[in-house]
């Protein structure tokens, strides 16, 4: 069973700033030990706010030649659309960093959702060498946002996505804009050998309560399903996303 590790920091800033001392110190032991760090990148303002400062303040702390980055989601816009969480991520951090276009595993938000899905997991697949069926990739870190409404990735309240047990990314319609985006899935969630919550804001506080103090819901707080066969999950919050925990 999955451990939880609880950091609150003061305001957002010191938040990003404590999230990309993590992020670098988790990427420095991943590579010392097994020569490569492959990190599950997440959509949303404070996730930018981490990446710019990995690409400008911790720059030279991390070997990036060594980094392989992956995503959770992502919306079905062109990739240098403002909602394209690659298109993000690339903004911020990617594009500052001298890095190999085989290092960059994104999924092609401008494709058909369900072709971008079923392209994604031959990526991963061949990635992470999973030859059989039932497997499922294992990210270093898996970083995620947290909705207003508790989903995750791309994976909302009472969707269907929520229960897919064997495929590893979906395409799925929810009820936001973007509408089609393509997810993973939650078994390559519990998958990971740590995942870490960022979580910024008033405005995620009642979805933090209901999520780690509610009575549970998966269906309807999917946040809940997050629980790692063998790792543990880092809630890294500031004061005022865990305003309303006891």
């Amino acid at each position: 069973m999955s451990a939880s590790q609880f950091i609150v920091m003061d305001n957002a800033q010191a938040l990003y700033v404590r999230a990309a001392e993590e992020i670098a110190h988790l990427a420095g032991e991943a590579i010392c030990t097994h020569g490569e760090f492959t990190l599950c990148l997440t959509g949303g303002t404070t996730p930018a706010s981490t990446y710019e400062l990995l690409a400008t303040r911790f720059h030279l702390s991390v070997d990036w030649k060594e980094v392989q980055f992956f995503w959770g989601d992502e919306r079905c816009v062109q990739p240098d659309d403002r909602a394209s969480n690659f298109g993000m991520a690339n903004r911020t951090m990617l594009s500052k960093l001298a890095l190999r276009p085989e290092q960059i595993h994104r999924i092609r938000g401008e494709d058909e959702p369900v072709q971008a899905a079923q392209e994604y997991e031959r990526e991963l697949r061949s990635f992470f060498r999973m030859e059989q069926a039932g497997d499922f990739p294992s990210f270093n870190l898996m970083l995620l946002g947290l909705g207003e409404n508790a989903h995750v990735a791309s994976l909302f309240p009472r969707h269907p996505a929520l229960f897919e047990k064997t495929r590893l990314a979906v395409a799925v319609e929810v009820d936001a804009a973007p509408r089609r985006r393509v997810s993973l899935t939650m078994p390559v969630i519990n998958s990971a050998q740590r995942v870490m919550f960022l979580v910024s804001g008033e405005q995620k506080a009642a979805a933090v309560r209901n999520i780690l103090q509610g009575p549970p819901d998966q269906e309807q707080y999917p946040a809940q399903f997050v629980k790692p066969r063998s790792s543990e999950i880092v809630w890294l919050m500031d004061k005022a996303a865990a305003s309303e925990l006891k």
